[in-house]
């Protein structure tokens, strides 16, 4: 796992033949042949997507070391997570807002019109904190757990939720399963990241104490039970608020506002990346373990 971390630093993700890209196309296929709009067709849909990436997760395994390794890079997103962040933040820096508007959606399904820049470093701020979690700290931690089956249904669970788990006309029953799944899975590595973001909080200028009383207050007014723990204890460690008014599409939501610093500015961006990953390698650690 430690060697499949080091591939996902060093070695870029392809553009096509994607392990993950490649799971996503069958989930679609599958969708389209099971969907109805009730969450039991929802259930069959989540079963039969993840079930078989357990199963080819753990004939990988047999492979060995190496076998473990390749399929950890491949499930691991924690360089494509800062690269895309540490590219919006160039676009900022130069001055370029409608540039950081079109990367935008490669990060976040956040409506990227009209956003100004601090509203796009919300954004990407917020974006960073819980993808750590589902992008790096959530695959390492299952697959301490349960090996390259844990690896490889994690990133199955995952993908399905960011594929029917919004609350969309289609999806709002037949996604459900999907969700639920995905916030029982990610319960623990949400915490974990939190934890660690609040231990790693100097190495971004932060403060230790300030960051866990930021998460303990903050963690749960985020109407995820998950995506809060981490965007609180990113907020605390970085000094922020996060928190608002997004758009998503047609839907406009207002979450609670965490943290008790000042909105985001495009420097807290490449502070967030440092962070980010300060929390991988901690939690890499803590899977090696």
């Amino acid at each position: 796992m430690a060697a499949g971390y080091l591939l996902d630093v060093l070695v870029r993700d392809p553009e096509r033949g994607h392990p993950v890209a490649a799971f996503g196309r069958a989930a679609g296929w599958w969708e389209r042949r099971v969907y109805r709009d009730s969450a039991v067709a929802g259930a069959v849909f989540a079963a039969g997507a993840v079930l078989p990436a357990v199963g080819l997760g753990w004939l990988a395994g047999r492979g060995g070391q190496a076998a473990t390794a390749v399929l950890t890079w491949a499930v691991l997103g924690g360089d494509m997570l800062c690269r895309e962040a540490e590219g919006i933040a160039r676009a900022l820096e130069s001055g370029d807002l409608e540039r950081a508007r079109e990367l935008l959606p490669r990060l976040c399904g956040r409506d990227p019109r009209g956003l100004g820049e601090r509203e796009i470093a919300r954004a990407v701020v917020e974006s960073v904190a819980e993808n750590t979690s589902d992008a790096v700290v959530g695959p390492l931690v299952w697959g301490a757990l349960g090996g390259t089956a844990g690896l490889a249904g994690f990133r199955a669970v995952n993908t399905l939720d960011a594929m029917v788990g919004h609350r969309s006309p289609r999806y709002r029953r037949f996604g459900t399963p999907a969700a639920r799944l995905d916030d029982l899975a990610g319960w623990g590595p949400a915490r974990l990241t939190a934890l660690l973001a609040v231990a790693a909080a100097p190495l971004v200028g932060g403060d230790a104490v300030t960051a866990l009383r930021i998460w303990r207050r903050d963690g749960d007014r985020h109407p995820s039970p998950n995506a809060g723990q981490c965007e609180a204890a990113f907020a605390g460690a970085l000094g922020v608020s996060l928190g608002g008014t997004n758009v998503y599409g047609e839907n406009t939501e207002s979450r609670p506002v965490m943290g008790d610093g000042p909105p985001p500015a495009v420097r807290d961006i490449r502070r967030a990346v440092r962070l980010s990953r300060a929390v991988g390698a901690g939690a890499l650690a803590v899977a090696a373990l």
